[in-house]
């Protein structure tokens, strides 16, 4: 379930980033007042912006939500023991201790 929410918010974030730069400035709409061909259509820029400020709205109410969600999945679950962490171990050598590279294959 955890790499699910995890896959789903990585396209959640990807589709967030898109809308965000698909999305036209203040000042777009100033070009369509003035006669651009795209102000006579039938999703006019007024209607597709209002939808994709919506869609945000959405997305990152999603993105949230699911940041919190998966925050406190991982912040529940118990920690496992890393393979990172035991790569140099201590071990004695006739009274001295000698630094051993050691990779755990567990």
């Amino acid at each position: 379930m955890y790499y699910a929410l995890l896959v789903i918010f990585l396209l959640v974030a990807i589709s967030l980033v898109a809308l965000i730069i698909l999305q036209k400035g203040k000042g777009a709409d100033m070009v369509a007042s003035f006669g651009a061909a795209a102000s006579s259509t039938l999703f006019s820029s007024s209607r597709i912006g209002n939808f994709m400020t919506r869609m945000t709205a959405v997305l990152a109410t999603f993105f949230f939500f699911l940041s919190l969600l998966l925050g406190n999945l991982n912040n529940n679950n118990p920690k496992k023991n890393n393979s990172w962490d035991t790569l140099t171990k201590t071990q004695q050598a006739d009274g001295c201790s000698v630094k051993k590279n050691v990779i755990d294959t567990r």
